[in-house]
């Protein structure tokens, strides 16, 4: 009896475990992420401004009183229209005083011909001395140079009250006055600069680092940030060959692809700088396993749901998420408890589940 019983005994303990050698894996749910491929390296995104690539800063070629300001800094102004005047006063008298010193010569000039033709008819008639008719040609010649210095001093005179007169030499928009009205200025001295609005370029300031990594393939992409809508692509046209000492940065300058209307003098954009590269996915770093130095994912069989490990390359890693090479687009990888996983598992995955 007692040896029937051992027997039941080892039977019952044989066929239970075979129960729990054929008791199935569990399913697991699962967290996971979809590969996107990306096939550009972003390098930064900087904010600028729009510029105008032509901008001319202009002054009065006299001194004196600044008497008006015409127009307002912002105001679009065509060729030829006035800027600013000074006070005529001093101009003005200068060149009346000119003037009338060329009254003096001019009637200097007019007798020193009469007397030169009357010595010469005294001369050819034998009753003039030939000391008083050389005496009158040198006379002549002297005011003859008197009436053309004249001249030239009252045309000087009748400019110096033209350059009182501020004025802009193409079409363009006022950005900023450097002086105001009944400030004394001098000649040359900085009044106010235009800038040219047909031709503009966007302008930003880059790291040291990002702007020695620059060659020829980065593309630049500027954005209006006030509205993304209006975007267009830019090429470096100058680089600062040294960083401004306070902030450590280079200014870059961009010439536009296009420029839309919404591109105006002084709007601000976002300036992003991209490099292709070979196709990479990125994906969280808890993603990443490393087994025995070789780094893998564990991927989603989605048509028999179970999960399978896949060896990769990791080409770069930032922060909290790595780029990978060695999946296609549409990989769903498992994002979380990776190490709980064993190859063909069955695994649950909700729709929308994922990290």
């Amino acid at each position: 009896m007692t040896r029937q019983l051992g027997v039941a005994l080892v039977a019952v303990a044989l066929l239970a475990g075979c129960a729990e050698e054929e008791k199935p894996e569990p399913i697991r749910p699962v967290l996971y992420t979809e590969v996107q491929q990306q096939d550009q390296q972003a390098l930064g995104r900087f904010a600028g401004i729009i510029e105008a690539r032509v901008q001319s800063t202009l002054g009065f070629r006299v001194g004196g009183r600044l008497a008006q300001r015409l127009v307002d800094a912002g105001a679009e102004v065509k060729a030829g229209t006035t800027l600013a005047t000074l006070d005529p006063t001093d101009q003005q008298n200068a060149l009346r005083a000119s003037e009338g010193d060329l009254a003096r010569s001019e009637a200097q000039w007019i007798n020193a011909q009469a007397n030169a033709r009357r010595q010469q008819e005294l001369f050819d008639r034998g009753v003039g001395a030939k000391a008083m008719l050389e005496q009158a040609q040198t006379e002549l010649s002297n005011a003859r140079s008197s009436r053309e210095q004249a001249e030239a001093a009252t045309r000087q005179a009748r400019d110096r009250v033209a350059y009182g007169t501020l004025s802009s030499e193409f079409d363009a928009v006022v950005t900023t006055w450097h002086v105001e009205a009944g400030q004394v200025v001098g000649a040359g001295q900085e009044v106010v600069t235009l800038a040219r609005p047909d031709v503009k370029e966007a302008v930003f300031d880059l790291p040291v680092d990002v702007a020695d990594a620059l060659d020829d393939t980065v593309q630049f992409n500027v954005v209006s940030q006030l509205d993304p809508s209006i975007a267009t692509r830019g090429t470096l046209r100058e680089l600062a060959p040294r960083a401004d000492a306070a902030t450590r940065t280079r200014r870059a300058r961009l010439t536009l692809a296009d420029t839309p209307p919404g591109l105006r003098l002084g709007t601000a954009v976002a300036v992003s700088l991209t490099r292709e590269q070979t196709p990479r996915s990125v994906l969280p770093v808890g993603a990443l396993q490393e087994v025995d130095g070789q780094a893998r994912v564990w991927v989603i069989d989605t048509a028999t749901k179970t999960v399978h490990p896949r060896a990769v390359q990791v080409v770069a890693r930032d922060g909290q998420q790595i780029s990978v090479e060695g999946l296609a687009p549409g990989d769903k990888v498992v994002s979380a408890g990776l190490s709980e996983l064993k190859d063909g598992q069955a695994v649950r995955i909700d729709e929308g589940v994922a990290p």
